[in-house]
């Protein structure tokens, strides 16, 4: 929850510019301020202060404990100029905050962190749980000191500027042991706990044998991904507060899931109480892995009577410890049509956020600048496209973070396709989507796919002529609007004249067609004509071309199709 505080009209109108905006996130206090903030500050993860940031300093100084527990806040000055982040840039979120507040109200974000304002990832902002002299070693890494990275598997880590040695280093690891001096652990969510219970176990018995596990085989409870466990004991109080106190997901299985698991230590009870020769072996298996610590079961402890009268049976607890492999992470990204403020903050965020980029030499060029220092680019020139998919999924299967681009819409004739085509399910795929040629060229147009509308390449290098020219004729007996994608190029000068014609047959000549090349960019141009009028000679492969069907009309210089299905027909 985001707490929202103002002293007077001016901030209480952004106030509630924000509430409004956010009816779900955020909550209003009221009152004196001091007062206000103290409650915000007890009872949020965040506030925003539109106030002065001395006022600020001054009301939460006395409040502030430690940096992995205080809020983040924001302060906005009384006339909306600017949204500051003040405390808790990384690890409250307030960077974030602030960058969301000022889109919101048209204010300058203001973000002093140190690695924010270099490009270099903040330790703590990684998503994984790190440990040891973060600011030391953050600081080694700002000043350009040699600081080294000691991965035992590799993890898909945003771009670092490390070094093969250093008197720093950025440990990845779940082992157990303590950060050395100059060194930041990261503790990486490699390890699934499986975990069976008899009823009435208690969360203690559960967690405790847990941790006993952990500790035995030397590994850290920080890298625990999760809990699994079969889905009769999906409700097991014990199991599921013990997943709670450990903050990772219960993930349950069925018997059946379970039974097909090879384990080294099948058991009879089991099988005769639940349908499958192992829960907590099988449950931490069944997705893979390399089992670390095989079935062990706790010292057990007083549970309920199995009848009323009768003794309480011992309560059990078994836990087994899988380490998964890393899983690689390929973020398919479009870049849009090619203006800047055409591209999405979630692709801005996933290029940042990628170690390898993968893509065409010229798309690279246009977003360069956002790429985080270490970056390593690989890119190629026209015509490989297949290559850049391979590689952008080899360089996944390896352990990286990668981005592999293209314009518009990556899944629309673009690298998603092949990319997919190559990938399994041993990496994480991502589909960032953009703003494709034909939206961007339909919004310069006017609105000429307002109703039912069809894009269709007449490039025949992936696809027959045939069946290029069964679908234009589909869509011409349709009466849909039609965009054509690469519709001419040098080598191929006949092919839109041909899908123009299969047009014709079931349209007017006076059936608008509008003409975007360059869509976004600053050589842009467009114009409207119609189908008898077009001459084909002027279009190229940097040319969409919107023919409209039956009902589009010219209004006002612009192309608009009608989005009902009945219309009125112009006078014959």
């Amino acid at each position: 929850m985001i707490g929202l505080i103002s002293a007077t009209a001016a901030g209480a109108r952004a106030r509630e510019r924000v509430a409004a905006a956010w009816p779900d996130r955020t909550r209003v206090y009221e009152g004196p301020v001091g007062d206000a903030v103290r409650r915000a500050f007890a009872e949020c993860e965040q506030l925003v202060c539109f106030l002065a940031t001395g006022a600020v300093v001054r009301l939460v100084a006395p409040l502030l404990e430690d940096k992995a527990s205080d809020p983040g806040i924001v302060c906005v000055d009384e006339g909306g100029r600017f949204a500051v982040s003040l405390v808790g840039g990384h690890g409250g979120g307030a960077n974030e905050l602030a960058c969301a507040v000022g889109e919101l109200l048209g204010a300058q974000p203001v973000v002093t962190t140190a690695t924010d304002a270099v490009g270099v990832p903040g330790l703590d902002t990684l998503g994984f749980p790190v440990e040891g002299e973060v600011a030391a070693v953050a600081r080694a890494l700002l000043d350009g000191e040699p600081v080294a990275l000691d991965a035992e598997v590799p993890w898909p880590l945003p771009p670092l500027p490390v070094t093969p040695a250093g008197q720093y280093t950025i440990r990845v690891s779940d082992r157990l042991a303590e950060p050395a001096a100059h060194e930041v652990v990261l503790r990486p969510p490699s390890l699934v706990v499986g975990v069976g219970a008899s009823k009435g176990a208690s969360v203690d018995e559960v967690l405790e044998n847990i941790e006993d596990a952990l500790r035995d085989a030397g590994l850290s409870a920080k890298s625990v991904a999760e809990l699994a466990t079969i889905d009769a004991k999906a409700d097991e109080p014990g199991i599921v507060e013990a997943a709670a106190r450990l903050g990772v997901p219960l993930v349950t299985y069925s018997a059946k899931e379970l039974a097909a698991v090879a384990v080294p230590n099948p058991s009879d009870a089991p099988m005769t109480a639940v349908g499958t020769p192992s829960v907590a072996e099988a449950a931490a298996l069944v997705q893979g892995g390399e089992l670390l610590v095989p079935k062990r079961k706790s010292a057990g402890r007083p549970g309920q009577p199995s009848q009323p009268g009768q003794p309480a049976q011992p309560a059990m607890a078994t836990c087994a410890v899988v380490r998964r492999p890393p899983r690689g992470r390929l973020a398919v990204v479009g870049l849009g049509p090619g203006a800047r403020d055409l591209l999405t903050p979630r692709a801005k965020d996933e290029l940042r956020r990628a170690s390898v980029l993968v893509g065409l030499d010229q798309y690279v060029d246009q977003i360069r600048d956002l790429l985080r220092p270490g970056t390593r680019i690989l890119e190629s020139g026209l015509g490989a496209e297949e290559e850049r998919a391979r590689t952008a999924v080899a360089e996944a299967r390896l352990g990286h973070a990668v981005a592999l681009i293209g314009s518009g819409d990556a899944g629309v004739y673009a690298m998603a396709s092949p990319a997919l085509a190559e990938a399994s399910d041993d990496i994480d795929v991502v589909g960032v989507p953009g703003v494709t040629a034909a939206l961007a060229a339909g919004a310069i147009l006017g609105a000429p796919l307002g109703h039912d509308h069809v894009s269709i390449s007449l490039s025949d290098l992936h696809t027959p002529w045939e069946i290029i020219e069964r679908r234009v004729r589909a869509a011409a007996e349709a009466d849909i609007v039609v965009t054509f994608y690469n519709p001419r190029s040098r080598g191929r000068d006949w092919q839109l004249p041909k899908a123009l014609a299969l047009l014709a047959a079931h349209r007017k000549p006076t059936t608008p067609v509008g003409v975007v090349r360059n869509a976004s960019r600053p050589d842009e141009s467009s114009r409207l004509t119609t189908l008898a009028e077009l001459d084909a000679a002027t279009v190229d492969m940097m040319t969409v071309v919107t023919v409209g069907n039956t009902a589009t009309r010219e209004i006002a210089g612009r192309m608009v199709t009608p989005r009902g299905y009945r219309w009125q027909e112009e006078p014959q």
